[in-house]
């Protein structure tokens, strides 16, 4: 049974970043409709040179109090700083993702890696675990997906994001 104040992490895999950003459009209607609380996404993709981008609508990331930082954070986990093309909200990712660290296992770590390393682009969502039904319910057209809800508390997420934009500010 799901708890409510727990972390929900999405990875889902397309043959093409029109493809995953068309999933996160109806992510962002989900939420307007409010079938969906706080949550953050990011469209991933990589270049030719391995390098991988996290992109973002940043009109989208107004509506959740996160802005970018929980996807970002979990990009950040997955992947050495080297392939990450992206600049990516230093403070904000350390925070945030060493709260995400402490509710996966290595071998949740791997297993998301490997999902996104197999896809031409990913959807990276993050949010409290009610997003889970919605999600369900929403039926994204991903090739491959992996869902999982962590033992880390979204007020936790929140007081990171909180903290990393006083340091920023």
């Amino acid at each position: 049974m799901a708890k409510p104040d727990a972390v929900f992490i999405y990875i889902g895999t397309y043959p093409s970043e029109a493809a995953a950003r068309a999933d996160y459009d109806v992510v962002k209607e989900l939420h307007a409709a409010g079938a969906v609380g706080t949550f953050d996404a990011s469209v991933v993709t990589k270049d030719e040179s391995g390098k991988v981008h996290v992109n973002k609508d940043e009109t989208a990331t107004r509506h959740g109090a996160w802005g970018g930082a929980a996807a970002g954070a979990v990009v950040g986990l997955l992947f050495p700083p080297a392939v990450i093309g992206t600049a990516l909200v230093g403070a904000a990712v350390g925070g945030v993702g060493g709260h995400l660290w402490r509710g996966m296992s290595r071998a949740d770590v791997k297993e998301f890696g490997e999902l996104i390393d197999e896809g031409e682009a990913a959807l990276v969502i993050v949010g409290a675990s009610t997003l889970s039904h919605a999600l369900e319910k929403a039926e994204l057209k991903a090739e491959k997906k992996i869902a999982k809800e962590l033992d880390v508390s979204t007020n936790d997420i929140d007081k990171a994001v909180q903290r990393a934009a006083a340091e920023v500010a």
